[in-house]
């Protein structure tokens, strides 16, 4: 019955009534088709009004949801703008290329921070020359900026996530790299750099790769 109705009407008119969906509907029966549609049950009228508006609080209710997911993956990029962008903020003053310089003359060991390197990507990478001596670590360069970096010596050249792990153990931390355009960073008393190899920069909060340099052989 249902389905002859809907024969009914979309056959009866060129006009639309406001009843009922826009079809070609006829202005002389455009009466009779509300009052077949009028006479169904609530469930059939549904049926028969396949553009029926979505309720109001249907409406409420995904513009509320689509405000949500926009004002949350806004929230979520501005936090993880604002952990990248709060260490340059806060950084202090990096030290000058003459300071650099006079640290870098009194070193045993050097060695070049590249870009290439197998973990490093935009966002993580270093480029510059790194100087190693018994009483300072320095670097004229370039890091990306980014959190709680850590400088570290390694037994071994890595330059993987998955290395760096596997030999975190063996390696002796340096210290905190606090500026991205060149940096001084003092060795702690009991590492010796001549038992290590390789010098990392890591980010230790996000266990991210940063860069690293090979700046002796075992044998040296």
């Amino acid at each position: 019955m249902l389905q002859e109705e809907i024969s009914i009407l979309q056959a009866s008119a060129n006009r639309r009534p406001s009843c009922l969906p826009e079809a070609n509907w006829t202005e002389a029966d455009s009466s009779l088709a509300c009052g077949v549609v009028a006479s169904r049950p609530a469930r059939w009228r549904l049926a028969l009004d396949i553009t029926h508006e979505p309720e109001p609080y249907l409406v409420k209710l995904r513009t509320a949801l689509l405000l949500l997911v926009s004002h949350g993956i806004a929230a979520a990029v501005g936090f993880a703008g604002g952990i990248y962008a709060l260490p340059i903020l806060i950084a202090p003053a990096a030290p000058s290329a003459a300071e650099v310089s006079a640290v870098a003359a009194d070193a045993t060991y050097s060695a070049e921070f590249r870009r290439d390197l197998e973990d490093s990507d935009a966002f993580h990478w270093g480029e510059g020359k790194v100087s190693i001596g018994k009483g300072e670590i320095s670097f004229m360069g370039k890091l990306a900026p980014g959190p709680d970096y850590k400088l570290y010596l390694s037994p071994e050249f890595v330059e993987t996530e998955v290395d760096f792990n596997r030999l975190k153990p063996q390696m002796a931390l340096v210290g905190d790299v606090k500026t991205f355009t060149n940096f001084l960073v003092d060795v702690p008393p009991g590492v010796d750099p001549s038992q290590y190899t390789s010098i990392i920069v890591w980010c230790e909060t996000f266990g991210e790769f940063i860069t690293s340099a090979k700046y002796k052989s075992l044998r040296q």
